[in-house]
């Protein structure tokens, strides 16, 4: 059986406080966590390393009778001992140990299984009840929440405020953002053990617009206009996001023909300064009821067909 250096592990120094060696901890399981690391089978041992390391260095009685062990493995090393010569048994009937029962399955319960070392030099003793970073129960990192706005809220941004674990969260949309953005909140989500929490992304859905229809960055819209200026030209107000603007309608204009109006659609998530477009159709209005006169013209012109 091979001696195992925890501290070397955790890569702090024998001397290391509680403190340094709980952040050493956290540094090396978050980074080797098997979340991170979907199929890679030496970050999975590494992780039980790190665990299993901790699981000594973070109890001070443990701690206390594997120093005492490292001190008689130095000492023996120090006359020249040779790898694997260690006289394991009667190290462990000098501490009081020999005859201990050693239970792995509930090691293994917790922590998907401790070494060899660890249950010959800790048997017997209790295993921690915290459950840092436990692969088989660890909660996801990601916690989602489908939040709704308006297009104005899409096209200008806005913010939405949270209460969460009695925290006050404001969290801002950015302009431009579409149905399935996704906005990360660092931090925002519930704890995940050790002062970690999770992130909290929210997933917003752009609500359906009265007036326009959403096409990627570019819009769509309708405008009503009088047949006679259909025919004879003129101008008309288009409503925008922006604000209202006058689009020249050119006479001889045909029901349902589209105008674009360049950089009135909505920003660029990526680039806020960059828009899209906004293409407006025309939908022509005839008139339902002629008066005597309107008749009499309508009758005249139709001789010019």
């Amino acid at each position: 059986m091979d001696y195992k250096d925890y501290y070397k592990v955790l890569g702090v120094e024998r001397s290391a406080t509680p403190d340094e060696i709980k952040k050493a901890f956290r540094k090396l399981a978050m980074k080797y966590h098997p979340d991170k690391n979907k199929d890679n089978k030496q970050a999975e041992e590494k992780f039980k390393e790190i665990n299993e390391a901790y699981e000594v260095l973070s109890d001070p009685k443990k701690r206390e009778r594997y120093d005492q062990l490292g001190a008689s493995y130095a000492q023996w090393q120090a006359r020249g001992g040779a790898p694997g010569g260690f006289n394991w048994s009667e190290w462990m009937s000098g501490q009081g140990v020999r005859g201990q029962q050693v239970n792995t399955g509930d090691f293994g319960d917790i922590f998907g299984g401790f070494s060899d070392f660890f249950s010959a030099i800790f048997g017997g003793m209790p295993v921690s009840s915290r459950q840092p970073y436990r692969q088989t129960t660890a909660r996801p990192a990601n916690i989602e929440q489908k939040v709704q706005i308006t297009l104005e809220e899409a096209y200008h941004g806005t913010q939405r405020i949270f209460q969460i674990d009695n925290r006050r969260i404001e969290v801002k949309i950015p302009a431009g953002a579409k149905t399935g953005t996704k906005v990360r909140v660092a931090g925002a989500g519930p704890s995940i053990g050790y002062g970690q929490k999770a992130d909290l992304y929210l997933v917003l859905e752009v609500l359906p617009h009265s007036k326009f229809t959403v096409n990627g960055s570019d819009l769509t819209s309708e405008v009503k206009v009088d047949l006679l200026t259909a025919v004879l030209g003129g101008s008309v107000t288009v409503n925008t996001l922006s604000g209202d603007v006058s689009l020249t309608i050119p006479a001889g204009t045909q029901p349902g023909q589209k105008f674009r109006l360049s950089g009135k659609g909505m920003p660029n998530l990526r680039d806020p300064q960059t828009y899209g477009d906004l293409y407006v159709q025309v939908k022509v209005e005839l008139p339902r009821k002629l008066n005597d006169k309107q008749r009499q013209l309508f009758e005249e012109l139709k001789k010019y067909r």
